[in-house]
């Protein structure tokens, strides 16, 4: 029996301590299936979220799902210290209690009240050991939980700079491509003359912004559970979205942003297929389908009502069909075990929001500097300040 706790507490001991090291430390995709860390997300996600669904109110839904990235990191923390304190116990109790303890006789009782003033350096002195190699091992533990603690929360300030940086582009996508963003949305707002150049920056940004994701999501999956502000932003619909313009730049639409659409697009798929297998994610292949042929006819209208040059062959829609299938299986899935929807192409309700308001002021002033609209100007104006809102955002 001495043995077997013997055993058990060195495996406990150096299970957190490889397990914490790969999670918070490792900058690279931690590997095993057994890990503490992957058994404590299967194991607390999957209710949290099964109950939190059944909320039929959507603001208090996404709040209560939101509170589960920041509690997980916390709940962690108290699980590796906890097994720790465990697995110094039982290495105590193999070698016969030896505590000399007034309070009660020694036992595995002793054992783990001692690993836990001794983990946490409260050093109350009321239970004291009785051999040399009990003392030495009390100092080690009181040094490897002090480290230990210090280090884990020192990283912090890492994980949430990461969340930061990558909610900044996620909020600035809103101007471009709306809240929540699509496709239509963001093709139909660079429309204008001269255009080509600032989707083809906007491109290299969000290239960049999907690789940033990959490295750090990777090394700290748990990221992938916090969300973002507001009800209808997410990373995962602002990486769809992106997948799914740069799809539509390369199989239907004229331009040479089409270049920059292939590059952006092998990134974005990138993260995506990568961050599903690190969640152990299969593909979704019976998911309904987000463009079928009347909402692709309706975003094409879109598109030559827009000004865009869309490439209108026969195989255009299969082409079109052959990107979607790289991607949107790993982002269904993605979306089923986090509960973040998907962004749709063509926004299904359209809404006022901060860029329409102010591109109709920008449009009145444009018309009565017009020579041939200065006279109707006045008529056609309009009080559009009003609708400077952002009624678009839930939170």
């Amino acid at each position: 029996m001495r043995v077997i706790a013997l055993i058990a507490g060195v495996v406990f001991v150096f299970g957190v301590l490889l397990d914490a090291f790969q999670t918070i430390i490792l900058p690279r995709r931690a590997s095993g299936r057994f890990r503490l860390t992957r058994l404590f997300y299967i194991v607390t996600w999957n209710p949290w979220a099964f109950v939190i669904k059944r909320l039929a109110d959507p603001r208090r839904r996404e709040s209560a799902l939101s509170y589960y990235g920041p509690l997980s990191l916390i709940f962690l923390l108290v699980v590796w210290a906890g097994a720790m304190v465990v697995g110094f116990a039982f290495i105590f109790y193999s070698l016969g209690s030896p505590f000399a303890d007034a309070s009660q006789r020694p036992g595995l009782r002793s054992d783990l009240y001692v690993s836990g003033t001794t983990i946490f350096t409260l050093g109350l002195g009321d239970v004291t050991p009785r051999s040399p190699i009990t003392r030495e091992l009390i100092i080690l533990e009181a040094g490897t939980g002090f480290g230990f603690l210090a280090v884990v929360m020192g990283y912090f300030p890492v994980l949430y700079g990461a969340f930061s940086r990558r909610e900044v582009s996620i909020s600035l996508l809103d101007a471009r491509a709306g809240s929540p963003p699509t496709a239509a949305e963001l093709m139909r707002r660079h429309s204008y003359e001269g255009a080509e150049q600032a989707l083809s920056l906007l491109l290299v940004e969000w290239e960049r912004w999907s690789a940033e994701l990959l490295e750090s999501h990777i090394s700290y999956p748990l990221l992938c559970y916090f969300r973002s502000q507001h009800t209808n932003q997410s990373w995962l619909s602002a990486l769809t979205s992106i997948l799914d313009t740069s799809a539509l730049l390369i199989a239907g639409v004229q331009g040479h942003e089409a270049r920059q659409a292939q590059l952006t697009f092998a990134m974005a798929r990138h993260a995506v297929v990568d961050l599903a297998q690190i969640l152990s994610l299969t593909p979704v292949t019976d998911a309904p389908d987000r463009l079928p042929d009347a909402r692709y006819e309706q975003l094409y209208k879109m598109l030559c009502q827009s000004g865009v040059s869309v490439c209108r062959d026969d195989k255009s829609i299969e082409r079109l069909c052959e990107m979607r299938a790289l991607y949107e299986g790993y982002a269904e899935a993605l979306s089923r075990y986090l509960y973040m929807p998907l962004p749709p192409w063509i926004a299904e309700q359209p809404h006022k929001d901060n860029w329409l308001a102010v591109s109709k002021l920008r449009a009145q002033t444009e018309a009565a500097n017009a020579p041939a609209a200065k006279a109707t100007a006045a008529k056609a104006e309009q009080p559009t300040i009003a609708t400077l809102v952002d009624d678009h955002h839930d939170f």
